[in-house]
């Protein structure tokens, strides 16, 4: 529930305004007092005339602070025609009788006459209609003012409150969709350092000494990328490009001659696209798992990049063997990028798998303008 009661400090300035207001008309009614003397030949100074017409409508300054403050501090009054006009009826019922028996008390102290109930009542029924239409008509003015006033602020308050809810709910939400970005790096880059390990254990069980070593030397440039690279939001196709070029050269010194993968489209301006850190390297990761580890023969992996009207579109494919040794692994590496892809574009990236010709295939799509949608 949205609180639509105005603080402390608001009170003062509309009361402000209010009375500031008040003495502007009166100072305008009293220019006219003071020019009538004049002609009348009159040496009275202007100031008793603004006085007099101040404490002529002192009851009607108070009646307006009052009207904001009760709506004010009860907006439900407004919420919609029957309650104002039942709050009018009210008013006029009570204020309009009020204010004609002030005006009665004003006429004899400037009339110098006694104070008493007899002498306020016989000047009450000596007040003819034209005045009690005035006062009827400043009293409905009055209402109307305020009641237009009291509703404009109490929606400007509502919709600064609720402008402000909505900026802190989507701050929340960016901070979610940020923590859940960080869990998925964390959990791709473990992910990319096992399998990087895995490639070094298996040169040391091989006891090739010389090429575990070239292996750690090349693991040590992969993870100063995967670091500096974990803290940016975008990276250059070609940036992964040449971190996916030295994660195969560690494999390739645990596959051998047997890793064969073959990349087209390594030129022109789809290096010039910006993509999210460590993209390419997960759907390299799978195609191997998927196609060296099943058999023992020579893989055929394929990465295709090219720029598709605005969109980069990189397809990673890798030959189904039926008859092979099945690597499941965990799963981590699509699964990761397709989240990732939806965090950091939305509706503007893909993933798709399908099997085509004997061939798994995984195709991503995304924004070619990825710093407009970082923006």
């Amino acid at each position: 529930m949205i609180d639509a009661s105005p603080n402390p400090p608001r009170y003062l300035t509309v009361l402000a305004i209010s009375a500031l207001a008040w003495t502007t008309i009166c100072a305008m009614g009293a220019l006219s007092s003071y020019a009538d003397w004049q002609r009348d030949g009159s040496d009275r100074p202007y100031w008793q005339a603004l006085w007099a017409w101040c404490f002529t409508h002192l009851l009607l300054m108070l009646y307006t602070c009052q009207l904001y403050v009760v709506f004010s501090c009860r907006p439900a009054l407004l919420a919609d025609v029957r309650r104002i006009g039942a709050a009018y009826a009210l008013v006029v019922t009570c204020f309009v009788p009020l204010e004609m028996l002030y005006s009665a008390f004003v006429r004899l102290v400037q009339k110098h006459e006694p104070l008493s109930v007899a002498g306020l009542w016989q000047r009450l029924q000596r007040i003819d209609r034209y005045d009690w239409f005035m006062e009827f008509a400043w009293t409905s003015f009055t209402f109307i003012a305020v009641v237009a006033i009291c509703t404009w602020s109490v929606k400007r308050r509502t919709e600064q409150q609720w402008q402000h809810l909505q900026v802190d709910h989507l701050r929340l939400q960016l901070d979610l969709e940020y923590q859940r970005l960080q869990a998925l790096r964390g959990q791709l880059e473990p992910h990319f350092i096992f399998n990087a390990l895995n490639a070094i254990t298996a040169l040391v069980r091989s006891d090739d000494r010389r090429a575990a070593l070239t292996g750690i030397s090349r693991l040590s440039a992969l993870l100063r990328y995967a670091l500096v690279a974990s803290e940016r939001d975008w990276v250059r196709v070609d940036e992964e490009l040449a971190f996916v070029r030295d994660y195969l050269s560690l494999q390739r010194l645990r596959y051998g001659e047997r890793l064969q993968i073959r990349i087209e489209g390594d030129a022109g301006p789809v290096l010039e696209a910006c993509c999210p850190p460590l993209l390419l390297q997960p759907l390299i990761e799978n195609a191997l798992r998927h196609d060296l580890d099943c058999h023992g023969g020579c893989g055929d992996v394929r990465l295709a990049l090219r720029c598709e009207a605005a969109e980069v579109v990189i397809r990673m494919c890798n030959p189904l063997h039926a008859g092979g040794a099945f690597n499941p692994g965990l799963g981590l590496g699509l699964r990761s990028t397709r989240a990732r892809l939806q965090l950091a574009y939305g509706e503007r990236a893909s993933l798709r798998t399908w099997e085509e010709a004997g061939r798994f295939v995984a195709e991503v799509r995304l924004d070619a303008e990825a710093d407009e949608v970082a923006s």
